[in-house]
Parts: C-alpha cells; sequence; structure tokens
C-alpha cells in the first residue's frame, strides 16, 4: 500500500482484546469496517471466523492477532510496528465451503463454512448417513457419531482431531472425513476436488437424528446436505512472512 492504510480494530469479548483495541485505536485511529483498507481482528481462531462470516462480503483483508487461546490464523499481538507489519504481510486466499441443508421441516437453510461442515448424530444413536459425489452414490451408508468435510484452512483443527488429512494450501482439495466411523470399519475417509459436489443422505432421520454445522453456525435435523466451496467468494487473511498460513499447515505435518 502506497499509503497509510485505515483501519478497523475489531475486538472479542474477552478483556484483553478490549484492552487491545483502545490502545490501536488511540494509535492508528478507527475507522468502520466499511471504510477501512484492513479490518484487524484481535482474538482467537473463533474470533477471526465470525469477523470472516460478518465482513467477508466486504472484500476487505483481515489481519489477525491472536489475543485468544487458539490463534492458529493469527499472527502474533505486539502493539508496535503494526503498520510495517501489515504492509510487508503475505496474504493467504482462502474460498469458503457453501453448504444448503434441508431440514426435517422443510426449511433449506444457507451457509458458509470456512473451516468445515459437519454432520453430528443428536442422540446416543448412531448417524446412518449416505454419500453422493457428483450425483453418484460413493458410500450407501456411512454408521458413525458423525462426517465432515474440511477446507485447507481448517484441515488442522476438528478435521485432524477426527484423523483427517492436513491439506496444502492451495491445492484446491478438501478432506472428507468420517468420525468415530463403525461401518464400514477400514473407511477413512478421502480427499477430493475442491469444486466436488458432496450430498449426503441422512438415513432414518426420525430415529437417527443428525444436525449439520457449518463453522460455528448449527441447523438441526436435517435429512440432506449438500455442499462444495465457494466458486465467487474469496477472503484474503494477512500473515506476516516469517510464519505466513502455508508455513503454519506445513509445520503441522512434522509435529509430534
Amino acid at each position: 500500500m502506497t499509503q497509510t492504510p485505515r483501519l478497523a480494530f475489531l475486538a472479542s469479548p474477552i478483556e484483553e482484546a478490549g484492552k487491545a483495541l483502545e490502545a490501536l485505536s488511540a494509535m492508528h485511529g478507527q475507522h468502520a469496517p466499511e471504510d477501512a483498507d484492513v479490518l484487524c481482528a484481535l482474538g482467537g481462531d473463533g474470533f477471526m471466523l465470525q469477523t470472516l462470516h460478518k465482513y467477508a462480503g466486504l472484500e476487505k483483508p483481515v489481519y489477525g492477532m491472536k489475543l485468544g487461546t487458539v490463534g492458529f490464523l493469527m499472527n502474533q499481538y505486539r502493539e508496535t510496528g503494526l503498520l510495517e507489519r501489515i504492509a510487508a504481510a503475505e496474504p493467504a486466499a482462502l474460498r469458503p465451503l457453501e453448504m444448503v441443508a434441508q431440514a426435517e421441516s422443510g426449511a433449506s437453510v444457507n451457509l458458509l463454512a470456512y473451516n468445515e461442515v459437519a454432520l453430528l448424530r443428536q442422540t446416543r444413536q448412531a448417524a446412518h448417513i449416505r454419500i453422493e459425489l457428483n450425483g453418484h452414490t460413493r458410500l450407501d451408508e456411512l454408521i458413525c457419531d458423525g462426517v465432515l468435510v474440511a477446507t485447507a484452512a481448517g484441515s488442522t483443527a476438528y478435521n485432524y482431531s477426527a484423523h483427517g488429512p492436513i491439506l496444502p494450501l492451495g491445492a484446491g482439495v478438501v478432506a472428507l472425513t468420517p468420525i468415530a466411523p463403525f461401518r464400514p470399519r477400514r473407511w477413512r475417509g478421502a480427499i477430493l476436488r475442491a469444486d466436488t459436489e458432496v450430498v449426503f443422505r441422512v438415513l432414518d432421520p426420525y430415529k437417527r437424528p443428525v444436525s449439520a454445522t457449518a463453522d460455528s453456525h448449527e441447523v438441526r435435523n436435517v435429512v440432506e446436505v449438500r455442499l462444495r466451496e465457494a466458486r465467487d467468494r474469496q477472503v484474503a487473511l494477512l500473515f506476516d512472512p516469517e510464519h505466513n498460513l502455508e508455513e503454519r499447515i506445513l509445520s503441522e505435518q512434522f509435529m509430534a
């Protein structure tokens, strides 16, 4: 940027983030997100996801600083040198998953997910789910606690905890990962092209109800979930060069 960027500071509800908001606003001024050049999110990964869901339509780059418990999508917090850090930051382009969930009531809900879309059983009964890819049935019946589709940015989170693969940023793929699968016992998921249309059909939804979540947004009692990478939506996250998102994702694969 050739001129001093206009910054919009956004803070999570925790006390440390509030104090940082006051200090940084005093140093750099405060602009409305609609008028800013860069959005600065102060908090943890959960707050970063909230920021993306709320403001991604503005198509403004987002520079996050960690003031929460988990900060995989954030830079380290420092009050000094912020403008220089933003000027030197490297962008990581993220495309969300677009989910259309059909509920038992007949309602249709459209949501975006920057980390993952997950289907989860709502009761003690295991979920029975059919999986279709691009109109073809690939798995007649998955008996499980749930199943998820994760982006590369989200592949180190819930997906990795469910023993799914970590995906390189920019590879154009997503992870399809079962959660505690019972049958087929040896099926461990798949890596799919990001433009694959994935359809989950819930079998016996009355006896075995299932919910669907797109990041932190939940739809209860779904009967069908259809998703694929959003083609017309993209957001840029800014990272300090020495610890950019691509390097973080790579490093995660070598952690003991």
